[in-house]
């Protein structure tokens, strides 16, 4: 176990087992955050890891309720711990499952940084040997996990919602409406 600070919040790591957040995902947080600020909002937080970016949301945006997701039991576990820990698991809900899958009802926005590096680039990245490849890597071009969060989040997002992305340090924003167009991007 160890810690590190994001969004200026002690958070608990747990190297080799649970991605530890980086700095660059706050910027996926202060957008979210400009977005939903004093709306009452529901967030989707997929792929949450440790809880970073879920916990974030909730410590800057204090009427918002969020439900964080994984596959990974470590991460749920952490995530889980991280929240109990600075006070937010009345409105910080972790559960393990994939993407949306295991989240009750609509969300005004998705919030997620899931793996997008395909698990060719192993080699090309020795800066992230110490994190696990599931939660960086994944089959063929590396895309699959966005395309299927795109795939599912038009029916989950309430109207005037949007999914917000950290692809390659960068936060990427499609509104409802856009889905299947940025969908189209990404495979192109």
């Amino acid at each position: 176990m160890g810690t590190t600070t994001f969004c200026e919040a002690p958070l608990l790591t747990a190297p080799g087992l649970v991605m530890t957040p980086r700095p660059a995902t706050e910027q996926l947080v202060a957008a979210a955050a400009e977005r939903i600020r004093g709306c009452g909002s529901c967030v989707a937080d997929v792929g949450t890891g440790s809880g970073a970016i879920a916990l974030g949301l909730a410590q800057q945006v204090p009427d918002v309720e969020i439900w964080a997701s994984d596959t990974s039991p470590a991460a749920v576990a952490l995530a889980a711990r991280n929240a109990l820990r600075l006070g937010l698991s009345d409105r910080v809900h972790v559960r393990r499952g994939d993407l949306l899958e295991p989240l009750p009802g609509e969300f005004d926005l998705i919030v997620a940084n899931l793996p997008y590096l395909p698990e060719s680039a192993r080699l090309g990245h020795p800066e992230l040997a110490a994190e696990p490849d599931e939660a960086i890597f994944a089959p063929g071009d590396g895309l699959g996990p966005y395309r299927r969060l795109l795939a599912s989040a038009g029916e989950r997002l309430l109207p005037g919602g949007a999914v917000l992305i950290q692809f390659h340090r960068r936060v990427l924003v499609a509104e409802r409406e856009e889905l299947a167009a940025f969908q189209a991007r990404l495979a192109a």
